[in-house]
């Protein structure tokens, strides 16, 4: 690993396509928000020779966060993946977004990769969501190593730090979470902040400097000693504990010497099983530097330390229906089984796909089978099509650079496959297969939108199925109650994101305007109402009378309609007439122009002519005897009720159920629940929760998360019932 003396081996440049899974690694880069992902990447390109000093590629651009979505906004927004190569080792670097409403794009990261690089910034610390996501990560064995970032902070301080990451990420286990190295402080500057000029390797007890640029190796001095046998001999010990020989900490606590060889053995096989998680320092190179501090460790890591692809399980697969189907691991030869990780669209490329290989190997210029299942309830239609492979490319920046193949344990971009969408299935034409799509964080930020002109409404519907093909994490929805185009997105940065790539991508102007919810009214007692439709203006008039009586029913009842005509009163034929009226009377509403449900209207009599009455005029009439009975009657408008769960920290909990009862929540319970946290369960209005996962993410400091069902409708309260009804008399 990067502690070994002389152990630079020269960096092999740009990427191209892998001959053996084995010379593969698949890591993803995990972080909040500013925490230095990006850069961190593009420091690890220029000390690979993937970029140039300016941390561009040759042709200009950055190796991630290309898009002008991204230089607007200043962050990361998307997946992005840069290859590099170093020791003869391909490196996949996935750099994901490190804000919580572009989780999907991190999750989809997780799923490419086979090891993570926790990136933490000395100066902010650990937020609450990075070690939700380290928790996941640890639920599934993922090895994961940390990397402390922006050392040149005046604020930051390594050695705290190290100590916060053992406490975060360590559990029960802090020894499981050690430094490898020490920083090495430079002069002293004016403000009294020494700056990190380089790192002290504890195995091996050698000096890597990096303030000419390069890494430059050394012997420490005796003044430096001291401070490195405390933390080498705790770290030797946490190895050790974690190594496969059980005999090894008896000989070391013997006295015996472990040669340095047999630590960097036994370090590189804990963490690629996962057990044991060394934190690093890493900066950006300087104005000139070749190299910037902590790079070429950070590289030998991930090269040496983390696992293979073949050290991965093989997916669970099945055969399109749903047949069991048993895969040896990342086997080259083996049937194809690659998955779409990220969708994007290419102004010049068009669709360009982005795919993890599990088995078999992909060419281009081949039909494959392309599969999607089970994401019906986010706008996604199942499908199962024969598409041609374009070119395969490695992306660099904007740019795409050809490769010939890519085997099992590799990563490519497919061009032009027109059907394809985030999370499906790619396999051979004749053995078509389905892997099982990752979990997706539910939606729960409503967007309602409309276009903005005419123009834009023709090309609306084809702009939104596009944008939920990319991104699994959105989802739309055709409400037919309130006859709204609503968005569902993760948070407000993630609906910004969303409307930005209508306009800039699919040239789709759209206007937001306010969700409403699925509001109903019924009746809160008895009442009768009397229709008279009688007209005469020259040849056949109309004339239809009935009388009918309208009670209330439990919720979820429906619309009841009973006869109870006695005498022919209302003839035969025109029965069905006045029941067609009055139920397209209780569709459009009796007070507020909500549907009405959850009554018994019954039929108790009526007039009619032998030759103006017609089935018209008994719609009318229906329609007329439901106005009247309703303006009689004392109306409820009925809102919908959604069963909420919410999984927060402890600390938190009282805020949050305070903040329920202020939305006119009634909380049903609370359950204890691992990590410190507590499920809190309860049933709010939805009217109150439009902008719950904003207002929860704010008040817990992300680290909540919550879902949420469809109870029931139920009445509103009076005060809240007159003032929608007031507005629907302005509206209208």
């Amino acid at each position: 690993m990067g502690d070994k003396a002389n152990a630079h081996p020269g960096a092999a440049g740009r990427a191209t396509a892998a001959d053996h899974p084995a010379s593969v690694r698949n890591v993803v880069l995990v972080g909040h928000s500013g925490s230095g992902k990006t850069t961190l990447v593009e420091a690890l390109a220029l000390t690979a020779g993937a970029v140039n000093r300016a941390g561009r590629v040759e042709d200009g651009g950055t190796v991630s966060d290309y898009d002008e979505i991204e230089h607007r906004q200043q962050r990361s927004v998307q997946l992005s993946l840069v290859p590099v190569e170093w020791d003869g080792i391909k490196v996949n670097l996935l750099d994901t977004p490190g804000y919580a409403d572009f989780v999907g794009e991190l999750r989809a990261g997780l799923r490419a990769a086979d090891a993570a690089l926790f990136v933490v910034s000395a100066s902010d610390g650990v937020d609450g969501s990075t070690r939700m996501v380290w928790e996941e990560c640890a639920a599934v064995g993922m090895p994961r190593a940390i990397v402390v970032t922006h050392l040149e902070s005046a604020r930051a301080d390594y050695e705290e730090m190290t100590r916060i990451c053992a406490e975060a990420f360590g559990g029960e286990d802090p020894d499981a979470v050690l430094p490898l190295y020490l920083p090495l402080h430079g002069p002293q500057a004016p403000d009294g902040h020494a700056p990190v000029t380089g790192l002290i390797g504890l195995l091996s007890q050698q000096l890597f400097d990096y303030a000419s640029g390069e890494r430059k190796e050394s012997e420490p001095g005796e003044d430096q000693l001291p401070q490195i046998e405390e933390a080498r001999n705790r770290l030797i010990e946490g190895i050790i504990s974690e190594s496969e020989d059980e005999t090894l900490m008896d000989r070391y606590l013997g006295g015996e010497q472990v040669d340095v060889k047999t630590l960097i053995e036994d370090l590189e096989r804990a963490v690629a099983r996962g057990a044991f998680h060394p934190v690093l320092a890493a900066a950006p190179a300087t104005d000139g530097a070749r190299q910037g501090l902590g790079t070429i460790e950070v590289l030998e890591l991930i090269t040496r330390g983390f696992p293979t692809p073949l050290e991965r399980e093989a997916p669970a697969v099945t055969t399109v229906d749903g047949k069991p189907r048993a895969l040896k691991v990342c086997d080259p030869d083996g049937p194809l089984v690659a998955e779409v990780v990220k969708t994007a669209s290419d102004p010049y490329v068009g669709r360009v796909s982005l795919v993890r290989v599990f088995s078999g190997t992909l060419r281009p210029d081949v039909t494959v089978h392309v599969s999607g299942h089970g994401l019906e309830d986010r706008g996604h239609e199942d499908h199962d099509v024969d598409e041609r492979i374009g070119a395969l490319s490695a992306p660099f920046g904007k740019q795409q650079r050809t490769l010939s193949h890519c085997i099992a344990g590799d990563l490519a971009c497919v061009a032009k496959l027109s059907r394809a969408e985030t999370g499906d299935t790619l396999s051979a034409k004749d053995d078509p297969l389905l892997m099982e799509p990752w979990q997706m964080p539910d939606p729960l930020l409503p967007l309602a939108i409309q276009a903005h002109s005419k123009a834009d409404e023709d090309k609306l519907s084809q702009g939104l199925s596009r944008l939920v093909a990319e991104d699994p994490t959105m989802r739309l929805e055709q409400n037919q109650a309130t006859h709204q185009v609503v968005l569902w997105c993760l948070g407000e940065a993630h609906a910004d994101v969303a409307l930005e790539r209508l306009r800039s991508r699919y040239g789709v102007q759209v206007d937001v305007v306010p969700h409403m919810v699925s509001l109903r009214e019924t009746f809160a007692g008895k009442s009768a109402g009397r229709g008279r439709h009688v007209k005469q203006s020259g040849g056949h008039g109309q004339y239809a009378i009935c009388e009918i009586e309208v009670e209330p029913l439990p919720g979820g009842s429906g619309i009841e309609f009973v006869d109870k005509v006695v005498g022919g009163a209302v003839p035969r034929q025109f029965i069905p007439s006045v029941e067609k009226g009055v139920r397209a009377q209780a569709a459009k509403g009796v007070a507020a122009g909500h549907p009405l449900v959850d009554v018994r209207i019954t039929l108790l009599d009526g007039k009619a002519h032998s030759v103006d009455s017609s089935d018209a005029a008994f719609q009318t009439a229906g329609a007329l005897a439901l106005r009247e009975a309703a303006a009689d009657a004392k109306i409820h408008l009925l809102e919908p009720v959604a069963e909420v769960s919410v999984l927060v920290g402890d600390d938190y909990v009282g805020a949050v159920m305070s903040d329920l009862s202020g939305r006119r929540g009634r909380v049903l319970g609370t359950e204890q629940t691992n990590g410190s946290r507590t499920l809190i369960k309860a049933e709010v209005p939805e009217i109150e929760i439009g902008r719950y996962a904003v207002d929860l993410r704010s008040l817990s400091h992300g680290t909540a998360r919550f879902n949420r069902a469809y109870a029931r409708h139920e009445p509103m309260p009076a005060q809240i019932a007159e003032r929608i009804r007031e507005e629907a008399r302005e509206a209208s």
